[in-house]
């Protein structure tokens, strides 16, 4: 199982950028996916996630700002990111899980599959 994320760059503030994760390997269609960032000097943090049934649930820094949703025909999961702050900047990861329970999502240790990350870097 392989999850290829793509997408990030550098934005200005306000600015907005769109991450994409592919999957292969595995149909996540009965799974979670989701995104989880990482900046330098700082524990890997939870952004946002698709449940099962579709609906996404968001980190209270990105709620109105970000959006997540999947393609399950395609195996993907995408993040569109607005209004983009210079506090945003770190590593995104796309992750996946087929066991996770809702409570667990914001842990980045329940996932088991893992992107390789994608920089996104938003200039002030």
């Amino acid at each position: 199982v392989q999850l290829q994320a793509s997408g990030g760059g550098l934005a200005q503030a306000g600015g907005s950028l769109r991450l994409s994760c592919a999957a292969s390997g595995r149909s996540f269609s009965n799974g979670v996916m989701g995104w989880f960032r990482q900046a330098p000097g700082k524990d890997r943090e939870f952004v946002a996630v698709t449940w099962r049934d579709g609906r996404g649930y968001y980190a209270d820094s990105v709620k109105g700002r970000f959006t997540v949703s999947r393609d399950k025909a395609k195996n993907m999961v995408y993040l569109q990111m607005n209004s983009l702050e210079p506090e945003d900047t770190a590593v995104y990861y796309c992750a996946a899980d087929f066991r996770i329970i809702l409570s667990s999502t914001w842990n980045w240790r329940n996932y088991d599959y893992w992107g390789q990350g994608t920089q996104v870097t938003v200039s002030s």
